[in-house]
């Protein structure tokens, strides 16, 4: 079968995780497919195990701009979106743009922003514009944002708002390495330096090809979608949850598994590609009531998802 630009995104993926994110495949494999659905990636893990790296090494052999952010509590809105400078030679103000002018945007330690400064965030992960002083600017096309936030450290942090926590398509850790992997990457080094000059493999273009080839021709059957709402409605009538996917949640559900597809080789959605995707797209979205909030989201989803009836297609 046909699938444009699909054997560029896995030589991508092949390339990072044998090269410089090894042992890295599921991380690697979830970020192309918050690309290639135009979504958002969090990354919650703890500290040194290569969230900066996947993100540095991602937008070089994409050829994607890139932009980082490095939040703190005293971090402003416009510090992210830009600001209007009085130019005095002209007598006007011009516009500079914030680093979120750009096709990647790594937001390091979202959690430690103000929540005045997450929610500047909203518009433009949503939207794919800012809007300062009443004007709005469009942003590049494809636009990626992959945010980290370290789990255990809470001191000086900000919990993201439910709002915002939608916003995202996938929630991921890094998790360590194989033990082998892990005593290579420990010998050679780090790759810091390496990574920052990396020859691109594909073109924006090529990506928007491929972003375009999950949209319009992979197909996704009524017994899919049957399967994907029987889902999204288990998580709204367990008695741990107190608030359970949103239909946002089912559209992303549908949109990853269709890219889950693209990857694999099929031009349509299978149930295993809803399987593959439900848990890093749906967890962090649940609710849990007041006496359940220890328990792990991505285990209580996991125990949904076994009881959900799969079809046959």
């Amino acid at each position: 079968m046909n699938l444009p630009k699909r054997d560029e995104m896995l030589h991508v993926i092949e390339t990072l995780t044998t090269r410089y994110l090894r042992g890295k495949v599921r991380a690697v494999k979830l970020s192309m497919i918050a690309l290639l659905t135009g979504g958002h990636i969090l990354l919650e893990d703890i500290p040194g195990l290569g969230k900066t790296t996947l993100a540095l090494a991602l937008s070089g052999v994409l050829g994607m701009s890139f932009g980082r952010l490095q939040c703190t509590s005293d971090l402003l809105p416009s510090d992210i979106t830009g600001l209007s400078i009085f130019n005095r030679d002209e007598g006007t103000f011009t516009f500079l743009r914030g680093p979120i002018f750009n096709n990647l945007l790594l937001v390091d330690e979202i959690n430690r922003a103000m929540p005045k400064t997450q929610s500047a965030m909203l518009e433009a992960m949503e939207e794919r514009r800012v809007t300062v002083e009443g004007v709005t600017y469009p942003l590049p096309a494809p636009f990626l944002v992959i945010a980290t936030q370290n789990p255990v450290e809470q001191v000086g942090t900000y919990p993201l708002p439910e709002s915002q926590m939608d916003r995202f398509l996938i929630r991921t850790g890094i998790g360590y390495p194989p033990d082998d992997i892990e005593k290579a990457i420990i010998h050679g080094g780090s790759i810091r330096d390496e990574i920052q000059h990396l020859t691109p493999l594909v073109q924006v273009a090529d990506i928007l090809e491929a972003r375009n080839t999950v949209k319009e021709k992979i197909y996704l059957s009524e017994k899919i979608v049957d399967y994907i709402f029987s889902i999204v409605s288990a998580t709204r009538n367990n008695p741990f949850i107190l608030s359970g996917v949103s239909t946002r949640g089912g559209i992303n559900m549908a949109e990853a598994a269709k890219a889950h597809a693209f990857l694999e080789g099929r031009d349509y959605v299978a149930p295993e590609d809803v399987k593959a995707i439900a848990v890093p797209v749906g967890a962090h979205r649940l609710i849990l009531t007041p006496e359940n909030e220890s328990l792990d989201k991505e285990d209580l989803f996991k125990a949904v998802l076994k009881n959900i009836e799969i079809p046959i297609v």
